[in-house]
């Protein structure tokens, strides 16, 4: 299995984006800004290989990052 090295933030961002929120909501809740969570967002994307939320979360499923 491959293996993924995702941030303690990043995870946390990956968390929030199983909710549905938008990322507004999600920086309002992190207590951080919308920008910085494009960035995370951006940047788990990018380690996951993925293009979208809904195959980030799938395949942070795969990778058992997710439960």
């Amino acid at each position: 299995m491959e293996v993924v090295h995702l941030t303690r933030t990043e995870l946390l961002v990956l968390r929030e984006l199983t909710t549905g929120q938008t990322l507004a909501k999600v920086a309002g809740t992190t207590f951080t800004s919308v920008n910085t969570i494009k960035t995370h967002v951006r940047s788990i994307y990018r380690k996951l290989g993925v293009g979208s939320r809904a195959e980030a979360i799938a395949r942070a499923r795969e990778l058992r990052l997710l439960k």
